[in-house]
């Protein structure tokens, strides 16, 4: 997985890449108690927000980690916004992006960069 400096972790799956939240992320948020979702077939700059998440201390904005176009999203995280806190990095992923440039994601941190980045 690669990660940026936004919280997000991003995993290369054939020729998509999955991208979530990380658990130092939500734990950060607390309770997730809703999360909205882009529409499959938007495109996507990096930087644009997509992702809506409000948990019961704030809401934040998820933004697009790399150039694309989003073809899947993940529906059970909009009918169960919990699942973020239980299953970060796992079952709680928020979308699938076709890719621009799958080397966009060589200058990301792995995630021994990430770990030190978090202290």
């Amino acid at each position: 997985m690669k990660y940026t400096e936004d919280h997000e972790w991003l995993r290369v799956d054939g020729d998509v890449v999955v991208v979530g939240i990380t658990s130092h992320a939500s734990e950060q948020l607390g309770d997730v108690v809703f999360v909205e979702l882009p529409e499959p077939g938007t495109s996507v700059s990096t930087g644009d927000e997509i992702v809506v998440i409000e948990s019961v201390k704030a809401a934040s904005d998820i933004r697009a980690p790399l150039d694309g176009e989003i073809v899947e999203v993940n529906g059970d995280v909009a009918d169960n916004p919990a699942m973020v806190n239980e299953d970060p990095t796992g079952k709680a992923w928020f979308f699938k992006m076709k890719v621009a440039d799958l080397s966009a994601l060589d200058g990301m941190m792995d995630e021994a960069a990430y770990n030190e980045m978090i202290g």
